[in-house]
């Protein structure tokens, strides 16, 4: 265990850190108000759950289409620029529902969340390394925990202003155009700000080394621990997004709830998410990072196990304590996998930045669960944490031995 304190940054990156982890607010929301519009359009447009999964799927696939590209365009221009380009695809997709709406297709919906789903893994690809290196690297874990943690916070706004919106009086196909429309304009304002504002550019020892994008990717593909990091936090994003966006069909499913008030209650849930990042923030300024995603990653299992056992009301508890144990993966994994990885780091993390692509696994979901029960789906999350529980035992293991 760490008995001395660490600074979870330094004092001249104070304003970079708190502006880039604002960061994590704006894409928090822009994901969670997916799991509140997947359940809208199957309301207003009559579709069944694997048919709304196209909402994920499509905006996911930004994410797997644009990683790389990102990450070439972040190794030559820099953080700060990748940054703005995100934060542009990011408001253009928003403002695209307002023609989409006129169209009157659920497809053109798509379209302009794909591009929005580009624009994010710009943003994520540039802040989620960006704020490792912002400080002792003693503390890149905390560090990233604690401005995910803005990101918890981000997707409760969502799911309780835009869940109480589109379920409320807001509640038709057009509705959809108002949250989209101010989301687009206060992203445009953050661009602004963005471009008028000196952000210190993170240089490595090896950057040069490492220049030629193809070069990089044919050396990580040859380190074992990246590749099962990779592999990890892929599993993670299965696991996490699946459940976020079944969540309302599911507690709807059982009979204990109407969709209002389901928006509610995942707006609880992850309010114990944001809690449990702020929490292993803290915690991880004292304990190893690797022991801490084990004991998560075990509390995941247990939960997808409870919920899969069918206990009635109990399997929602279940469902709402995973929401504490899974709050640290992604940040903890992310932060790990890059880990000792000094020039590659940028390329490496336009890698990490493609694994949203699993949430492209509700379809599945989806699938399952209309041609089942709304039990059963839950075999899927419980797999990706599995991965996760693995990758975990391997690290610790690995400490132990030195590694």
């Amino acid at each position: 265990m760490n008995t001395k304190r660490t600074s979870l940054s330094d004092k001249r990156y104070l304003v970079p850190f708190v502006l880039i982890t604002s960061l994590f607010f704006m894409w928090g929301f822009a994901r969670a108000i997916l799991d509140v519009l997947n359940k809208h359009f199957q309301n207003e447009l009559d579709i069944n759950i694997a048919q709304s999964a196209l909402i994920q799927v499509m905006t996911y696939l930004g994410y797997f289409v644009m990683a790389l590209p990102a990450g070439l365009f972040i190794n030559r221009y820099g953080y700060r620029r990748g940054v703005i380009v995100g934060l542009i695809l990011f408001a253009l997709g928003s403002l695209l529902f307002i023609p989409c709406s006129a169209a009157g297709t659920f497809y053109a919906f798509l379209a302009a969340l794909f591009v929005i789903g580009c624009g994010l893994v710009f943003l994520e690809t540039s802040a989620n390394p960006y704020v490792t290196e912002l400080g002792p690297k003693e503390t890149a874990t905390s560090r990233l925990n604690f401005s995910q943690s803005f990101n918890g916070l981000g997707c409760m706004a969502a799911t309780f202003g835009v869940g109480s919106f589109l379920f409320g009086e807001g509640g038709n196909e057009d509705g959809v155009v108002v949250p989209y429309t101010i989301m687009g304009v206060v992203v445009l304002l953050i661009a602004v700000a963005f471009s008028k504002v000196k952000l210190p550019e993170i240089t490595h020892e090896d950057d040069n080394a490492t220049a030629d994008g193809k070069g990089n990717l044919k050396k990580l593909w040859k380190n074992g621990m990246f590749v099962f990091g990779l592999l990890a936090l892929l599993a993670y994003e299965v696991s996490e997004i699946s459940i976020n966006s079944y969540f309302i069909n599911f507690v709807t499913g059982q009979g204990w709830m109407s969709d209002r008030d389901a928006s509610m209650v995942i707006t609880g849930a992850l309010a114990v998410f944001m809690i449990g990042r702020f929490l292993g923030s803290w915690i991880m300024r004292r304990v190893a990072a690797e022991k801490m995603l084990l004991l998560c990653a075990v509390g995941t299992v247990v939960c997808m196990l409870t919920v899969l056992g069918d206990f009635g009301k109990v399997s929602l508890i279940a469902l709402m304590c995973n929401y504490m144990f899974e709050a640290i993966m992604f940040p903890t994994i992310f932060s790990l996998t890059l880990r000792g990885l000094g020039g590659l780091t940028k390329s490496a993390s336009s890698i990490l930045m493609m694994t949203p692509v699993g949430g492209c696994a509700f379809l599945l979901m989806g699938l399952v669960a209309d041609n089942t029960n709304n039990i059963i789906p839950f075999v899927i999350p419980l797999a990706g944490f599995a991965v996760v529980l693995a990758y975990a035992f391997r690290l610790t293991a690995g400490s132990r031995r030195g590694e």
